[in-house]
């Protein structure tokens, strides 16, 4: 009788798993944090200056999670369109708390600009659960595809798709924890039944650009503005973050669209993955918050510079 791998509690060497090994890291999950109280109630005291309106409903066993965006008040056809996403990992908990944070501090900077667009807790059962996955154990985050597996990136898709090809950027909010390392990477390798290989946290802000489709300058334009508010990750002893070569300083590269995450669900010139480093001894929550908020305007003041 095989035994479960060292590296994690569930699972078989080897073995893939099924419904059982599922249904067992499902019973291990509660909820530890509220989406209502969080972050619902946030988005209703935006609502007297932007249009909220609900794009889907999560429906798992007895919860029920409506999904929310926020748009400007004042759409106009002939402006160009700017995605802000948070919360597609549900645990990030900056990128859900820095996009409410930019729509409250700096959304009507913008107005009469750009339409802006943000669904700020994309996976909320993740949220409440301070978890990667959904409840299906599935990856929300490399889920944004025809068919998806997850309702998460489906229902977000579904929003975006009449804007898709009029968005000049789009950046998706991340964090990037110790707990990738304890928890989530080896729970996905033995999800998978494959082995695990430990690797080396980056300490500090980072972006992931598209490999497809480049843009140095505004990937720079960025880390310079977040520079201002946190500590950007240096590269590790092989010149890499996660295994990825630096593209230039703070910056890997993903081709995003092959992979299904959530900043390749658009054609925007625009589009970055934002990395927050909240387990820094450097870097307080409020910091997490604030170098998204920075790493927003930045963007947005370099897309309408450069359209």
């Amino acid at each position: 009788m095989s035994t479960a791998p060292a590296f994690y509690s569930i699972g078989s060497p080897g073995t893939p798993w099924g419904d059982v090994e599922r249904a067992e890291w499902l019973s291990q999950q509660s909820r530890q944090r509220s989406y209502e109280s969080e972050v619902l109630s946030v988005i209703e005291r935006l609502r007297p200056r932007f249009d909220v309106e609900q794009y889907g409903c999560l429906d798992y066993g007895s919860d029920s999670y409506p999904l929310m965006a926020i748009r400007s008040r004042d759409w106009r056809d002939d402006l160009p369109v700017v995605l802000i996403t948070g919360g597609v990992h549900g645990y990030e908990t900056s990128g859900v708390h820095g996009a409410l944070q930019f729509v409250d501090q700096h959304g009507a900077d913008y107005a009469g600009r750009i339409n802006l667009l943000v669904a700020p807790c994309v996976s909320p059962w993740a949220y409440e659960r301070i978890h990667r996955w959904n409840a299906n154990a599935v990856d929300p985050n490399r889920s944004f595809q025809e068919g998806s597996a997850a309702e998460e990136a489906g229902a977000l898709m579904r929003l975006v798709a009449p804007i898709g090809d009029h968005a000049l950027m789009h950046m998706d909010l991340h964090e990037t924890t110790d707990t990738d390392e304890t928890e989530f990477r080896p729970a996905l390798a033995a999800r998978d039944g494959k082995p695990f290989e430990p690797g080396e946290i980056p300490d500090g802000f980072y972006l992931v650009d598209d490999s497809e489709k480049p843009h140095s300058d505004f990937q720079q334009a960025v880390i310079e503005a977040v520079e201002k508010v946190t500590h950007i990750a240096p590269a590790d002893g092989n010149g890499e973050i996660l295994g990825s070569p630096m593209a230039a300083r703070g910056v890997i590269q993903y081709p995003l669209k092959q992979l299904g995450l959530c900043a390749g669900i658009t054609n925007a010139r625009y589009k970055t993955t934002t990395e927050v480093y909240p387990d820094s001894p450097r870097a307080t929550a409020e910091q997490c918050n604030d170098a998204q908020v920075a790493a927003v305007c930045a963007g947005i003041d370099y897309a309408l510079t450069h359209r």
